[in-house]
């Protein structure tokens, strides 16, 4: 029986693949949160690899707080940056499969056309650079590593965009929310499900991935579909990101083209109010 490693297993994609791995018991799963994969140990991180010995690795673990990444620049580049290249040079090693979540953060925002995988990347803060450092690493040290780039990802697990609005909109009578930052939310639900089919069609094709769900949005259009499956009643003014400046910059514009994904792997993406819908039920 083949053993998948999950690291962040706590994470949103980490608990969504959890609920997942019911319908994929062909496989032995190993849940690792940052006790049973330290990312931020590197010598304790290559113990725990080959104790744990596993044929497939979803490398879900990143450092993800973007604002507190500009004060810990080094914790953030040991774990997104050292440990994924420690993880590729293990799986390169070991004929270990790869598979390595990424983000939208690469790129700096200045293009206006969806960003496929070969689009120039030019991170703008320190918790994007240190996720295209690890991107380089990983498939420098692991030659069919698969690398899956994601944005704006949201899930009933952890914290994010959603569930903080659903709060908020709860909470107040009206709110402000930027509307000149676009892209598109990614359910880590549906991840979790493409990530498996990957693993489970018996092709393997390493590089670089695109994937969130379909739909340009502004965050500010993504919390008005939050209040309409929500029901809720507060009003949501858009704003121009201006008016909440955050320690660290954030892409304008980073709505990735999933070409790639869908004619190598047959993937079909659902609507991101598709899936707003599925998550809210």
């Amino acid at each position: 029986m083949r053993k998948i490693l999950v690291t962040g297993a706590k994470g949103q994609l980490g608990s969504e693949l959890y609920l997942l791995s019911s319908k994929y018991l062909q496989y032995e799963w190993v849940f690792a949160d940052r006790d049973k994969v330290t990312l931020d140990d590197l010598e304790l991180l290559e113990c725990q690899l080959s104790q744990i010995k596993p044929a497939i690795i979803l490398n879900c673990g990143a450092y993800t707080a973007v604002d507190k990444a500009e004060t810990e620049k080094d914790l953030a580049f040991t774990i997104n940056h050292s440990a994924v290249e420690l993880i590729a040079k293990y799986a390169q090693k070991n004929g270990t499969k790869l598979i390595h979540i990424s983000t939208d953060y690469v790129f700096d925002g200045s293009s206006s056309i969806a960003l496929d995988e070969e689009a120039v990347t030019n991170p703008v803060n320190v918790y994007g650079a240190s996720k295209r450092e690890g991107e380089i690493a990983c498939l420098k040290e692991c030659e069919d590593a698969i690398i899956i780039r994601t944005s704006w990802v949201y899930s009933k697990f952890g914290n994010n965009f959603v569930k903080t609005m659903q709060r908020l909109l709860q909470e107040k009578e009206s709110i402000s929310v930027v509307n000149d930052q676009k892209g598109s939310p990614t359910y880590a639900g549906d991840l979790a499900e493409v990530i498996m089919s990957i693993v489970d069609s018996g092709k393997w094709t390493g590089g670089i991935y695109n994937y969130s769900n379909e739909g340009e949005i502004s965050w500010y259009d993504f919390a008005l579909s939050i209040k309409e499956f929500g029901e809720y009643n507060c009003d949501i003014l858009g704003v121009s990101s201006s008016v909440y400046p955050s320690i660290a910059k954030r892409p304008a514009f980073s709505l990735l083209n999933k070409r790639k994904i869908k004619s190598v792997y047959g993937i079909e993406i659902p609507e991101y109010k598709d899936s707003l819908r599925k998550m809210f039920a």
